[in-house]
């Protein structure tokens, strides 16, 4: 394994003939699935779907997060090789992880957006698949909510953020990417009594009831207090986990269309992000990685992080419904 498979793999996201178990493509070369997986549009035996939603539309300042997708998968191509670090499992072993490929839609009727995305997330969960979401603007997370919602009930939301994006806004119709989280909690598809906010630095004197644990609790109190709080909070309801990438520092991640100064490290955000297993996560999203202002390419690289994260919250979570079953 690993130096000779490198020289016969190559282009694994439609050549591999399963979905589980390592890739040792280059990661320099070949087609760029998320992870190495294959894309399929066939979700029999599924477990954990990825998709792309290439979608800007709803911004207030910097585009380009359309082409976050894109630049998250690309930057995946160096993590395949060896289980997720930190995790006693591997995810991409033991369970069947689809790359579903992005969300098709008519970029010129936006108001036809958000239901194209409710029934496209809709189709994975029915099809018995949790879906990991690669953004996009965070708006996007009000249309996947609304199928997790119908699925689930009222969900609780763990939100990684810079902002809180509940800012009011009563016209169910406006496409924006700073209210979204209000409308979720106004149409009752979130529970924000069993909902948390983490890395918040700007103002909103409203929080709508949301536990909010702000960028300076975790530097001052430490992101283990963090997570322990968050987990209080979120109890074993069913949780959608949305990230979004400014919630870290701009040091961390530039590419992003609205950055805030005094934010989250990765190191901090990497300790929340294992020891948050065992909530009871059922899907999560990445959004506002912005390629055309990433330099360096850390930002995508940290979004690529994320959501492999989110893939083993996923699938710890799943671990143990099996193993009480």
């Amino acid at each position: 394994m690993g130096l000779e498979d490198a020289k016969n793999q190559v282009d694994q996201a439609f050549t591999r003939d399963d979905l589980k178990g390592p890739s040792f493509e280059n990661a320099f070369g070949g087609a760029t699935s998320f992870l190495r997986r294959r894309y399929t549009k066939d979700l029999h035996g599924v477990d954990i779907a990825v998709t792309g939603v290439p979608f800007d539309q709803a911004v207030t300042n910097r585009t380009g997060t359309r082409l976050g997708p894109r630049a998250i998968r690309e930057a995946s191509s160096l993590q395949p090789y060896d289980p997720p670090y930190g995790w006693d499992f591997d995810v991409l072993s033991e369970f069947a992880i689809a790359d579903y490929g992005d969300l098709a839609f008519d970029y010129g009727h936006t108001s036809q957006f958000p239901a194209a995305l409710t029934s496209h997330i809709k189709g994975i969960l029915d099809a018995g698949a949790a879906s990991v979401t690669l953004g996009g603007d965070h708006y996007i997370s009000f249309p996947i909510l609304k199928a997790y919602a119908e699925k689930y009930g009222p969900i609780s939301l763990l939100q990684f953020d810079a902002h809180s994006d509940t800012w009011p806004d009563d016209d169910m119709d406006r496409i924006d990417h700073g209210t979204m989280f209000y409308k979720a909690v106004k149409s009752g598809i979130v529970d924000p009594k069993t909902s948390v906010q983490v890395g918040i630095r700007t103002t909103n004197p409203d929080t709508l009831g949301v536990t909010t644990i702000d960028a300076r609790e975790v530097h001052e109190k430490g992101p283990q207090a963090a997570v322990a709080k968050i987990k209080q909070v979120l109890g074993d309801r069913p949780c959608y986990l949305t990230f979004d990438i400014d919630a870290l520092d701009p040091a961390f991640a530039p590419g992003t269309g609205t950055p805030v100064w005094g934010g989250l490290t990765s190191a901090q955000a990497a300790i929340m992000m294992r020891d948050l297993a065992g909530i009871n996560i059922v899907g999560g999203d990445i959004v506002e990685v912005s390629p055309p202002f990433d330099t360096t390419g850390a930002t995508a690289i940290a979004g690529a992080h994320v959501a492999t994260e989110i893939l083993c919250l996923l699938g710890w979570n799943m671990r143990q419904t099996k193993a009480r079953a």
